[in-house]
C-alpha cells in the first residue's frame, strides 16, 4: 500500500517518521530546508522511546510521485483549498484522502444524514475546490493527540509519552485500507483506533480546541499557567457545557468536558494555533472558531461565552494579519 504524507510539519512528520520505522511505503511532500534536510540526513522523530530516522522519498512535487493508495493530508485547514488539485491528482481513483486536522472538516455533512446531509462550509472551501477535485467520498476523518514540535529542519520532537489517532469515514463503513494503516502504525508507537463515529472524535478534540486554543492566543500561554485562574476556569467550564450543547444538536457526543477540561489544565504544551500566531502562520480560525459557532446559530444554540472569547481571539488574529474573513 502505498501512503504519501503531505506536509510533514510536527503531526505529518511525527506520522510518518513512525510510517517509515515500521517499513511502510512512504513518501512525504514538504518543502524549503526542512525538504533539504530530508534529503539529506532523514527524517528524524525524537520520541520519548529513542530517535526513529527513516528515509522517505522526499518531495515537493506531486507530481513526481505515483498515485498513491492512502495521501495522510497534514497541512493546515486555511493551505487545504490551494492544494486540492494536486491531492485529487495525487491519489489513485479510488484512494482515500485522510485528513488530520482540527477544526471541523470540509467534508463534515457528506453522508451525515438528515436534513443538512450535504450542507457545504463556503469558510473552509469557498470556491469548492476540496469538493470538486478531492471529493467528499474518498475523505477520511482523522483525530490526533499527539503534541510536537520542529526544532530544526528534517526533525520532528514527539513531546507526548503516549500518541493517539482516532480515524473514520464519513458515513461510518469499514475500510481495511484504514485498518491496515492502523497494522502499520501500532507497533511503531502511534496508537491508531478506527471509529465508525468519527464526529464524536472531532467534538470531543474540538471542544478543548475551542477554549484552549482560543484562550491561548489572547494568553500566549499554556493552559496549566491559564485555567488555574478561577474565573477564567469558570468561563471555560461554561465554554465547554456550550460546545457540548452544539455537538448534542447536530446529534453528536463530545464525551465528558469536565474529564477534557481537567486534562487540559495539565497541559504544559502551548496551543498550535498560539504557535502560529507566534510565528506569524496562518491560523485555523475558520476550523476551530468560526464554524462552529456558524454551526451554533444554524441549529440556534446560544453560545455566549464562545461568542465572547472567539471574537475576542479572532481580533487578535486579524490584527496580527493573520486572518481574513472570507465569509459564509
Amino acid at each position: 500500500m502505498k501512503i504519501c504524507v503531505y506536509g510533514a510539519g510536527a503531526v505529518g512528520g511525527h506520522i510518518a517518521g513512525r510510517l517509515g520505522a515500521t517499513g511502510g511505503d512512504v513518501s512525504i511532500i514538504a518543502r524549503g530546508k526542512h525538504l533539504a534536510a530530508i534529503r539529506q540526513h532523514g527524517l528524524r522523530v525524537e520520541t520519548r522511546d529513542g530517535e526513529l530516522v527513516s528515509h522517505p522519498v522526499a518531495t515537493d512535487r506531486p507530481g513526481d510521485l505515483e498515485p498513491q493508495d492512502i495521501v495522510i493530508v497534514a497541512v493546515k485547514a486555511p493551505a487545504l483549498p490551494d492544494i486540492a488539485e494536486h491531492l485529487g491528482s495525487l491519489l489513485k481513483k479510488d484512494g482515500l484522502a485522510l485528513f488530520v486536522l482540527n477544526g471541523v472538516p470540509w467534508w463534515y455533512f457528506h453522508a451525515h444524514g438528515g436534513p443538512l446531509d450535504g450542507t457545504r462550509l463556503p469558510r473552509l472551501d469557498p470556491e469548492g475546490a476540496l469538493w470538486d477535485y478531492v471529493g467528499p467520498e474518498r475523505a477520511v476523518g482523522a483525530v490526533a493527540y499527539t503534541a510536537g514540535s520542529m526544532p530544526a529542519p528534517g526533525v520532528i520532537r514527539a513531546e507526548n509519552p503516549r500518541n493517539r489517532l482516532l480515524v473514520g469515514r464519513p458515513d461510518g463503513s469499514a475500510d481495511a485500507r484504514l485498518d491496515e494503516l492502523a497494522s502499520l502504525l501500532n507497533p511503531g508507537g502511534l496508537e491508531v483506533a478506527v471509529t465508525p463515529k468519527i464526529r464524536d472524535a472531532i467534538w470531543a478534540k474540538l471542544t478543548m480546541n475551542l477554549i484552549g486554543g482560543s484562550l491561548a492566543v489572547l494568553s500566549a500561554s499554556p493552559m496549566k499557567d491559564v485555567l488555574d485562574k478561577p474565573a477564567v476556569a469558570g468561563t471555560a467550564k461554561a465554554m465547554a457545557a456550550e460546545a457540548a450543547a452544539i455537538a448534542r444538536a447536530l446529534g453528536c457526543d463530545a464525551g465528558d468536558p469536565e474529564a477534557g477540561l481537567a486534562k487540559l489544565a495539565k497541559s504544559g504544551h502551548l496551543q498550535s494555533i498560539a504557535q502560529d500566531l507566534g510565528a506569524g502562520r496562518p491560523m485555523e480560525i475558520d476550523a476551530m472558531f468560526r464554524v462552529p459557532l456558524d454551526l451554533a446559530e444554524r441549529m440556534q444554540v446560544p453560545t455566549p461565552n464562545l461568542d465572547l472569547v472567539i471574537d475576542l481571539a479572532t481580533q487578535r488574529a486579524r490584527a496580527a494579519g493573520l486572518y481574513h474573513d472570507v465569509g459564509r
